[in-house]
């Protein structure tokens, strides 16, 4: 079975080193000025430009904590925690506890073992289909609409549906899983400066792992105490959390916006 899992790895590195390109900012800061512009124009990206290295060490770690709950971003912060919080409870606990859950629904256990099979299925298709999608309405929008639909299935899923039917659905929920977690990273992007942007991920993403802890926990403590059927209400509500949560970080910075200083008359210059 490992050897299976590290199979793809084998084929994919090489291939990930030698078609997936360098960021133009890191091209920058190499000196490869031409080959970061290059980049940039040929994947739609901003002109890099240069921009000041983070402080190393303890005290530049903290300050890199601080800069997240700057005038700007503090009201967006805690939202993308929030929301990457309740993506990868969903992601990890759908995935530990989809076939017991099927069960407690009344499917056999042949069926239920192989949704998680299709939910997976459907999560690959959903990765292929997010960054185009992404690019098109924007990683915000689409991480919102996907975890209302992610809780729109998990709440299809607690009904007896005909087994056809309920293939399609688990299908369908296992796109709109995985994009609407994975989006979450995405929209650090629209919040963050290039300065701030690796400390910003990284927090987001550090901080959802407490619900890649909690989600199988939940599940567990559900079906120990014999609640499985409210096991997918648990994960819509979470799913309904993380769609607020994900949709109001652009209100929040706009917010921020309105509340920051106006420039002095004497830093605009005189009006002619």
């Amino acid at each position: 079975m490992f050897w299976a899992g590290v199979a793809p790895a084998l084929i994919a590195v090489p291939l990930l080193l030698k078609l997936l390109p360098e960021s133009p900012g890191v091209l920058l800061a190499r000196g490869q000025r031409e080959r970061a512009r290059e980049v940039a124009v040929r994947y739609g990206l901003p002109e890099p430009t240069p921009v000041e290295a983070p402080a190393s060490g303890v005290k530049g770690r903290l300050a890199a904590v601080r800069a997240l709950f700057a005038p700007g971003t503090r009201g967006s912060t805690p939202l993308l925690w929030l929301a990457s919080f309740c993506g990868l409870l969903l992601v990890y606990g759908v995935s530990t506890w989809l076939p017991q859950l099927m069960r407690a629904s009344g499917y056999g256990l042949t069926s239920s073992v192989s949704f998680l099979m299709v939910i997976n299925a459907g999560g690959i298709v959903g990765m292929l289909i997010a960054g185009r999608t992404a690019d098109r309405f924007g990683a915000v929008r689409v991480s919102a609409l996907w975890f209302v639909l992610t809780a729109a299935g998990a709440l299809l899923l607690r009904e007896q549906l005909p087994l056809g039917v309920t293939y399609v659905v688990v299908a369908i929920t296992g796109v709109w899983l995985f994009i609407a977690q994975v989006m979450v990273y995405a929209a650090t992007d629209t919040v963050y400066g290039a300065g701030e942007r690796a400390a910003g991920l990284g927090w987001v993403t550090g901080v959802g792992r407490t619900g890649a802890v909690l989600g199988p926990w939940l599940g567990g403590a559900l079906a120990a105490n014999g609640n499985e059927s409210w096991g997918f209400t648990a994960f819509a509500v979470a799913g309904l959390v993380g769609a607020a949560a994900i949709a109001l970080v652009p209100l929040a910075g706009r917010l921020a916006d309105r509340r920051a200083p106006a420039p002095a008359q004497s830093e605009i210059g005189n009006p002619v």
